[in-house]
């Protein structure tokens, strides 16, 4: 059986994993503040992580990457979801604290020249893959051109951010991380 957690899983909570959060009044198996440092894990306890709409509230990336690291095995699926910084959901709440693009994770990737040049943690993560608006349908415009613009985005991100993201911004960005160890 897979071990599976869930941080700042809310009253949305995963079935089947282990889910934390700050507040009490939710389905948090663990009533634990994720800017607080060490998470209540033992290392290498877990084969997949969950971050839906969570990291963005935190005060340091860095650290709950790390955290992330620490209590992930080897190969672990870390999924993150958080709102990709042209959207207008990532401004307009107040408690967001950070803004992420399809790069925000190469820092952490040994292979990115990113983190080459600018090797912040010793916590390491190979990008699978990246998607934008994965759980989003249809957004208020034709929904073929919609389709379109969503298949452009995975197809060519690099692109889309650069040439369209400003005129056509989606939503959100969920990425999928391997743990390296």
């Amino acid at each position: 059986m897979t071990r599976a957690l869930e941080l700042g899983c809310g009253n949305r909570k995963r079935p089947g994993v282990i889910g934390v959060d700050i507040n009490p009044n939710t389905n948090a198996d663990i009533i634990h503040d994720l800017n607080v440092f060490p998470y209540p894990f033992e290392d290498s306890s877990f084969e997949e992580i969950y971050a839906d709409n969570t990291l963005e509230h935190l005060d340091n990336i860095i650290k709950v990457m790390e955290e992330i690291y620490r209590i992930s095995k080897a190969g672990a699926l870390i999924q993150i979801i958080v709102p990709y910084f042209r959207s207008k959901w990532a401004y307009i709440d107040p408690t967001h604290r950070h803004f992420f693009t399809i790069d925000t994770f190469t820092y952490f990737d040994p292979e990115h020249v990113h983190n080459r040049l600018y090797n912040y943690s010793n916590a390491k993560f190979r990008t699978d893959h990246i998607c934008f608006n994965e759980n989003i349908s249809y957004k208020g415009f034709p929904k073929y051109y919609y389709g379109l613009l969503k298949f452009m985005a995975a197809k060519w991100p690099n692109r889309y951010e650069t040439y369209l993201s400003s005129i056509f911004p989606l939503d959100t960005l969920t990425f999928y991380l391997r743990t390296l160890k």
